[in-house]
């Protein structure tokens, strides 16, 4: 039973990761990629995603509960799995790594990006281009925000193969490496867009 219900959430974990949390992640970074059109253009993308109907119905159990799950059981995961780098340099093992390591910053980083955001909002501050542009003139929040972007679309990206893997998308050893080139063409479109919506903010 155990074994069932770790399979289980593992798979759980895997999906939610993917759908609806990485879905959300690459809508966030296109609405954010609107401020290289402008401040107006930013601002009118931003208002959109604040007036959608049942939003906060939308928020909490499309994105808030599946990202709380996904991240306490990734916690779980990455402080629970045996690490063998050190004994085997080989790619994959490299990427397991990487991907609880990147996982923790990425925690870090979501849990504060949604209390300078999203909390805020809820006290009454708006969310437009001047408050991100605010966040991002502090030198090492620009840092922190580059770093979080990278770590949360790297965790995504490598993450999206370990999805393609454990629901059989990809199980001939062929397809695992086309998922692997796949996965790090998505991972470096992602971060020219994160990195030149913040840049945009500067």
């Amino acid at each position: 039973m155990a074994g069932n219900r770790e399979f289980f959430n593992r798979r759980l974990h895997s999906l939610l990761g993917v759908i609806p949390v990485g879905l959300f992640l690459i809508q966030h970074l296109v609405i954010n990629h609107f401020a290289t059109r402008g401040e107006e253009s930013f601002n009118k993308a931003a208002g959109f995603m604040e007036n959608l109907p049942f939003r906060i119905f939308l928020e909490t159990f499309i994105i808030f509960l599946p990202l709380l799950f996904h991240a306490i059981y990734g916690l779980y995961i990455a402080f629970t799995a045996k690490n063998n780098v050190s004994r085997f340099g080989f790619f994959r093992n490299w990427m397991f790594m990487l991907q609880r390591f990147t996982g923790v910053i990425t925690l870090i980083f979501v849990s504060w990006h949604v209390w300078q955001t999203r909390i805020q909002a809820a006290l009454g501050q708006e969310v437009n281009f001047d408050m991100m542009a605010s966040i991002l003139s502090n030198p090492f929040m620009l840092w922190f925000y580059i770093i979080g972007v990278i770590s949360t679309i790297f965790h995504f990206s490598n993450g999206l193969w370990s999805f393609c893997v454990s629901w059989g998308i990809t199980l001939s050893p062929r397809s695992q490496v086309i998922s692997t080139y796949v996965t790090i063409v998505i991972f470096i479109a992602l971060s020219i867009v994160g990195i030149r919506a913040i840049t945009a903010f500067i």
